[in-house]
């Protein structure tokens, strides 16, 4: 199943997933459950995890 990396609000494209910030505009990073990632240049970043302070 294929995500949309765009969403139209106000006759306005907004991206929804973030830009590589090696590779510049148009390309986008992958989403993963832990991860964004580039195809083109392999760049990686890693989500935060929430932590539960008990």
């Amino acid at each position: 199943m294929k995500k949309d990396i765009y969403q139209i609000k106000k006759s306005k494209v907004e991206r929804k997933n973030p830009v590589c910030p090696k590779c510049g505009e148009g390309i986008f990073l992958a989403e993963h459950k832990d991860r964004y990632h580039c195809g083109k240049c392999g760049y990686t970043r890693w989500k935060e995890k929430n932590k539960k302070q008990e």
